[in-house]
């Protein structure tokens, strides 16, 4: 009897071994499989993988179109964006400054009938003449003077030994005129030429200078 229960105990361990290796394969079986599995999940191809982000695709899609999967540089970019002053009108040109008006207070007169320059004097044909030019006064200028115009040609009057003349400066000291002779002023016109001061004057019968007064203003 005892051998043979240790007989029939023999077989019973065997099958129970293989059942338990059986069993042991299955399980190392399940945990190859959900091995794989999660390194399919972590590199997110598995299932439980979430989809990327279609930012992220973007971006890497943007990365890689670059020469060498480099990003655009800054500087490329920048390049792009239009100046602050292109295009920008320019300041128009100064308008340049009108001409000054002439002189608008000039006489309409183009010779005054009693005024004359006295410039010289001559004593040909045994009478002085003085040598003068008619004219009109014209704008005051600097200094409060008013020139007196001359126009036209150099002419001779004569004037006459006795005539009336009356002088100030520069021919006598002081404004106020004061008698003098046909003698002193020649003397004084031999010795100051071509002055051209003003005098109004008049004339006889026979067209000869008897009154000569100097004016307040000379040219």
């Amino acid at each position: 009897m005892g051998g043979r229960g240790k007989a029939v105990q023999g077989p019973r361990r065997l099958r129970r071994q293989a059942a338990a290796a059986l069993v042991l394969c299955g399980a190392l079986t399940l945990t190859a499989c959900k091995g794989d599995g999660g390194d399919a999940g972590a590199a997110g191809t598995g299932p439980g993988a979430s989809p990327a982000s279609p930012s992220a695709t973007a971006s890497s899609s943007s990365s890689s179109s670059a020469p060498g999967g480099a990003a655009p540089s800054s500087s490329a970019a920048s390049s792009k964006k239009p100046s602050p002053t292109a295009g920008a009108p320019t300041a128009a040109p100064a308008k340049p400054k009108p001409p000054a008006p002439g002189p608008a207070c000039a006489s309409t007169d183009a010779v005054s009938p009693n005024e004359i320059a006295v410039h010289r004097y001559t004593p040909e044909g045994g009478q002085y003449s003085l040598i003068v030019k008619h004219g009109h006064w014209g704008c005051p200028v600097a200094g409060g003077t008013t020139p007196f115009v001359t126009v036209g040609e150099e002419t001779y009057i004569p004037i006459a030994e006795d005539a009336k003349i009356g002088a100030h400066a520069p021919i006598l000291s002081g404004s106020t005129n004061k008698p003098i002779t046909t003698h002193e002023l020649t003397s004084w016109l031999e010795t100051h030429p071509n002055k051209g001061l003003v005098f109004h004057y008049g004339v006889n019968k026979a067209g000869v200078i008897d009154i000569l007064g100097q004016e307040e203003y000379s040219a």
